[in-house]
């Protein structure tokens, strides 16, 4: 597989932590101090969720050059030594910005709202804890007129999605700018090409190709929890391998290419239906299929073909196409970053003799891209909202994880409507509170019952 850039490399490497967390316990005191930045302009961020995309993402948002000072004021996590490990990169990268002394270093399950009351309206929050938090951390942010950067997927289910999509009309009317980490969206070459996609270089899109075929990465594989470590901190450390919490492994890392894929045509998909499996699994008791192939259906026909695998020794691909009725494309070539973006006269693609057009120069990181982008916004008073779309697509990314888990063909409609909200308390938890998913006796977990369970996904 193609090495991966800095920055990607920057914010996964955090995903690793170090043996079993400890337990996690609030800092003392119940007043929370108020920030009070030197300038009069300077624009206060706090970090929610200390991980490796958190602090890819707060490394970026103070990476952001000529559009005023910015500084890290607050930081909050579920996990202590996390949240060290993220304060100390940072301050050894960027010690000028960041100001976040150990009052201001949150743990807790409520930690998000102390780092949130360090901020004033106009400030930015940046939301990367596991997904299934995003509607109860962004409702906060919305109350209080905090502007928002949070990493996909922002649901995991038809319920949250219901309420993101409520709570992302709220931050319209407050003006609110909110970023999504679907960096690709930002990303130059790939917006020339759906320039030219939509403006009929290829003729009609007929159908979609999309491949995250690597071996396991993340969280995706877990054993059954060590000792001293709770269930719940478990599932929360290991977010990759529970469905409520991530929407697992699939709705993680596949909505890039579907959402990329998407972008093309300009309209999301009605339906979808698809098979997957587990396989080799050993002692591995995570809720993950190891792959999935998913058909998307769009109103007018066509398709979007997404191929997904997380298996070892086997044929690894990062890329998506499309193939249109004159042409084809290359969406991107080799994960995320640069997607060398290309079209091709018939469907050779790959073909030198049949290329037609590609992006010629430099591209600029997608993942600093769309920082730059919320920042001019905001010090501009520009438009800029992405949460409904960041809904949008992770409820078609649901959609297809649906269709795979239950063996049905699962429509757009009946995703958003389906009742199982999959950790309806999710804002009620507790350090030391039983997890929205209890084991079976032998320390194992539900798994996705194909043409067993089709109403739900175990």
């Amino acid at each position: 597989m193609a090495q991966r850039n800095s920055t990607e490399r920057t914010r996964r490497s955090f995903l690793k932590t170090t043996g079993v967390a400890a337990a996690a316990t609030t800092l003392a005191g119940g007043i929370v101090p108020r920030v009070h930045a030197a300038e009069s302009n300077t624009l206060r961020v706090a970090l929610v969720g200390c991980g490796g995309r958190g602090t890819g993402a707060a490394v970026n948002a103070l990476s952001v050059k000529d559009q005023g000072p910015i500084k890290l004021v607050a930081m909050a996590d579920v996990f202590p030594d996390r949240l060290k490990a993220a304060y100390a990169h940072l301050k050894q990268g960027m010690s000028a910005s960041v100001d976040v002394p150990p009052e201001r270093q949150y743990v807790g399950f409520d930690a998000y709202k102390q780092a949130m009351d360090c901020l004033g309206p106009g400030d930015v929050v940046i939301f990367a804890s596991p997904p299934a938090f995003r509607w109860v951390h962004f409702g906060y942010a919305v109350e209080k007129g905090l502007n928002v950067f949070m990493e996909k997927p922002v649901t995991v289910d038809g319920p949250t999605t219901k309420r993101m999509l409520d709570l992302a009309d709220e931050s319209l009317r407050k003006n609110l700018k909110v970023g999504v980490g679907l960096m690709c969206r930002h990303c130059v070459a790939r917006g020339e090409l759906a320039k030219r996609i939509q403006g009929g270089e290829i003729s009609d899109i007929i159908a979609l190709r999309a491949y995250r075929m690597t071996p396991p990465v993340g969280f995706f594989a877990s054993k059954k929890k060590p000792d001293g470590i709770s269930e719940l901190m478990y599932q929360v450390q290991r977010f990759h391998g529970f469905i409520w919490a991530s929407g697992g492994a699939y709705s993680d890392f596949l909505i890039h290419n579907i959402d990329e894929s998407c972008w093309m045509k300009n309209e999301w998909p009605v339906e979808a239906q698809a098979s997957g499996g587990r396989h080799f699994r050993g002692d591995y008791v995570d809720q993950n299929f190891d792959n999935y192939s998913v058909e998307y259906t769009f109103a007018d026909g066509s398709k979007l073909f997404l191929y997904g695998r997380n298996m070892v020794g086997c044929k690894q691909e990062f890329a998506s196409y499309a193939q249109g009725s004159k042409n084809s494309a290359v969406i991107s070539t080799a994960a995320h970053y640069p997607a060398k973006s290309r079209i091709y006269r018939g469907q050779r693609i790959g073909s030198k003799d049949d290329l037609l057009w590609r992006y010629e120069r430099n591209e600029p990181n997608p993942y600093q891209l769309e920082w730059d982008n919320l920042i001019e916004a905001i010090r501009r008073d520009k438009p800029f909202n992405e949460a409904r779309r960041g809904a949008e697509a992770s409820l078609v990314t649901s959609m297809g994880r649906m269709a795979a888990h239950t063996g049905q063909v699962v429509t757009y409609d009946r995703m958003l409507h389906c009742d199982h909200e999959m950790a309806p308390d999710v804002d009620k938890l507790v350090i030391d509170g039983p997890a929205p998913l209890e084991p079976n006796d032998d320390g194992t977990y539900p798994i996705p019952l194909p043409g067993i369970t089709t109403k739900r996904e175990w």
